[in-house]
């Protein structure tokens, strides 16, 4: 069994940023993500973003190129190991070998490892629309990317689902291709960053339907049109080719749970966020998991390198290097 001085559950900006603070610490550290499409990408959520224009240093670079950034600067770091399997289970393990040492063991899909401490940076999955119609056209007009594959909605019309930033943000990304994008949110004003909701109001393209709700997505081979529960300019059906849903995401703390970390009401894993401890020695969070109201990848980045701090006083308080039966 491969052991480490820190096991990072998450790879995106904020579990890639605490593993190079890590081996800074002379930690040996071991980070888990995945490339096939779970909810902890390699990467992480950033990747989903067309253009980023406030992370210091860079006045403006996709998420992937940004994120790629990150990646290969963590690998350049010998103690660092990033491994692309899913993990499945965290639990503690107790070894008495003339003393009792608290030591992590944490299986993925292909194998098991054990850490002196773990931190927990496994982000946010994106919420999906539960409405008819939605997992019938998934990948056949619905989806959750638009950055993945809006040119293939060149001169098309599409509908974006959402208020927030990011469904903005998804709106203006089709606009690269649409000849028309529908933004419908069922508040009374989408709420944006000011940069970006003038972006949205400077765009002809664009047009905003807001205290609507799409109640069902039509369509036969491909999406159709949309259903909505109020008339819009005196129709309850909208043609569309596309449907992107931006509705909010929801924290990936299955894990964390299950060892019992506590969380909030929101279902964040609630730490001390001078340290980012939570409940548990030896067990830390970092990033959009954590319960935090800004949410950012560039605070997350901040959050990973104190958690890995936090780890290495921790481990040093013990005098525990690489958790493992000698």
């Amino acid at each position: 069994m491969e052991s480490y001085d820190v096991a990072i559950v998450g790879a995106g900006g904020t579990g890639l940023a605490a593993s190079m603070y890590a081996a800074r610490l002379e930690l040996k550290t071991v980070v888990f993500g995945s490339s096939n499409g779970t909810e902890l990408p390699v990467g992480g959520l950033i990747t989903t973003t067309h253009i980023v224009e406030n992370y210091p240093g860079f006045k403006s670079i996709t998420g992937v190129e940004l994120a790629k950034k990150i990646e290969e600067h963590a690998r350049d770091y010998p103690l660092v190991n990033i491994k692309q399997e899913i993990v499945e289970n965290v639990n503690i393990n107790k070894i008495k070998k003339n003393k009792i040492v608290d030591c992590f063991t944490i299986k993925t899909n292909k194998s098991e490892y054990r850490a002196g401490a773990v931190i927990f940076a496994t982000g946010r999955k994106i919420r999906k629309l539960e409405i008819g119609g939605s997992k019938e056209f998934e990948n056949k007009g619905v989806g959750y990317c638009a950055l993945c594959d809006g040119p293939l909605y060149k001169e098309k019309i599409v509908a974006v689902i959402g208020g927030s930033d990011a469904a903005v943000v998804e709106a203006l990304i089709l606009c690269e291709y649409a000849k028309k994008v529908y933004i419908i949110y069922r508040g009374d004003k989408i709420r944006a960053e000011p940069a970006n909701l003038e972006k949205v109001k400077a765009n002809k393209k664009i047009t905003v339907i807001n205290n609507t709700n799409i109640t069902k997505i039509n369509g036969k081979n491909f999406v159709t049109s949309v259903k909505l529960d109020k008339s819009y300019k005196g129709k309850k059906e909208l043609k569309v080719d596309g449907v992107y849903v931006a509705i909010g995401s929801d924290p990936c703390t299955k894990l964390a749970k299950k060892l019992g970390v506590k969380l909030n009401k929101k279902g964040e894993i609630i730490i001390n966020h001078e340290n980012c401890e939570t409940n548990l020695s030896g067990v830390y969070a970092a990033g959009d998991v954590a319960n935090k109201s800004f949410k950012q990848l560039i605070t997350g980045v901040a959050e990973g390198c104190t958690a890995a701090h936090s780890a290495y006083e921790y481990l040093s308080r013990k005098k525990l290097k690489v958790c493992k039966e000698e």
